[in-house]
């Protein structure tokens, strides 16, 4: 059995937001291993207003539970490997379109 990679989160905000449909917020958190490189992420855009599914989480990429997944208005899928800092450039301007949206129920 290999040994269990010893993880530092440095990354833990939270930011408010307002959004068409009403406010949100969007969390970042970032663990990295010994050698600095990012082992584990959790991106989260949470409206309640836009969704009730998946604990309001309209938008999200993890990979945590078995490897990268999207999470997109109460529905998971699996996506391949990324570079974390292109995955969050990509997942900002997702949520920049969301907050735009309205009509969500």
């Amino acid at each position: 059995m290999p040994p269990k990679r010893s993880l530092r989160k440095t990354i833990d905000d939270e930011a408010l937001v307002l959004c068409a449909s009403g406010p949100g917020v969007i969390r970042e958190e970032v663990w990295v291993d010994e050698s600095g490189n990012v082992a584990r992420y959790n991106l989260a855009f949470i409206n309640h207003f836009m969704t009730r599914k998946d604990s309001g989480r309209g938008l999200g990429y993890g990979n945590a539970h078995g490897g990268p997944h999207r999470h997109f208005l109460g529905t998971v899928e699996k996506v391949g490997h990324e570079d974390y800092d292109r995955l969050a450039d990509r997942f900002l301007d997702e949520v920049s379109a969301l907050r735009k949206e309205t009509g969500w129920s």
